[in-house]
């Protein structure tokens, strides 16, 4: 979190520079995912893992086929170039060092440090980088549609940012969080839950969005409300699985709602929901366009 905390200035810089550019096309309309919810935290987690050079077409086409594939060769294919980029990366990085994470990450495996072999540091990197970005862009995306589809909640919230912005942004993880359902879990052992037995050797899916409408823990849980008290949320895991980058998304998140809210007081949508075309899979939620005016 001390980290994150100092990273705030840059995050702050990089929304205000999108933010320039939206407002300097004279058209007054833009996709907000491809504007501003996915280029903020791509290059936020390449400057903090040190990869500033990515080419962020081609590493956005293969992240979207391994959390939505379009075809098992699209989804073969990300999984073959992505790690070969990283190797290469790697091995640069491993020659000249920098003060970045993936630097000291790889600085970790060549001191003999237990925490990562070579190729689980090429997974760690795939994971930071795809993670950083994916659930950060569709946490800014269905958070804005919540709030398009409440207009008299993104009134009071732009009337008291400062007193409803934090609560707010836990509801929107809470109501329509970015990540529909966990990775596979496998099971050691036979156990039983809810009445179900699970046999040892099986997988199974974890639902947070199910959980997180979960009637016996939120009263009323289909309903969006920035002043509900969210916290006990699972958009983020739990225990074990909690996510690493949490602070980093959250600290993201409040910075773009308040600037992007800030700048653009008229900020309304200029599609309907049935329009907007979705991620597919039952991974990621979130629409790959939102289409904006102001």
């Amino acid at each position: 979190p001390r980290r994150i905390e100092a990273l705030a200035p840059r995050i702050q810089q990089i929304t205000d520079e999108l933010l320039d550019a939206m407002e300097a096309d004279p058209k007054r309309r833009a996709d907000l995912i491809d504007a501003f919810a996915f280029p903020l935290p791509m290059t936020v987690i390449c400057e903090l893992l040190g990869v500033p050079e990515l080419d962020r077409d081609a590493f956005r086409a293969w992240s979207n086929e391994m959390v939505a594939p379009t075809s098992p060769e699209a989804e073969a294919s990300a999984y073959e170039q992505m790690p070969r980029f990283l190797t290469g990366l790697i091995d640069a990085k491993r020659a000249a060092p920098g003060e970045d994470l993936l630097s000291g990450m790889i600085h970790a495996v060549d001191d003999g440090g237990d925490r990562l072999t070579p190729d689980e540091l090429i997974g760690m990197s795939v994971l930071l980088l795809i993670a950083g970005h994916e659930t950060t862009v569709n946490m800014i995306g269905n958070g804005l549609r919540a709030l398009f589809a409440h207009p008299e909640q993104l009134a009071d919230l732009r009337a008291d940012l400062d007193g409803l912005l934090d609560g707010a942004i836990e509801e929107m993880l809470r109501h329509d969080g970015p990540v529909e359902n966990s990775t596979e879990r496998l099971a050691l052992e036979d156990l039983e839950m809810g009445g179900v037995v699970i046999p040892a050797g099986s997988t199974v899916l974890i639902s947070m969005a199910d959980a997180d409408r979960d009637p016996a823990r939120f009263e009323d849980a289909d309903r969006f409300d920035i002043r509900r008290d969210a916290r006990g949320h699972i958009a983020f895991g739990h225990g074990l699985h909690h996510c690493l980058g949490a602070p980093l998304a959250r600290t993201e998140g409040r910075i773009a709602l308040r600037s992007l809210l800030e700048r653009f007081p008229e900020l309304g949508r200029d599609a309907e929901d049935e329009k907007l075309s979705w991620v597919p899979g039952m991974l990621i939620r979130g629409v790959r366009e939102l289409p904006v005016r102001w």
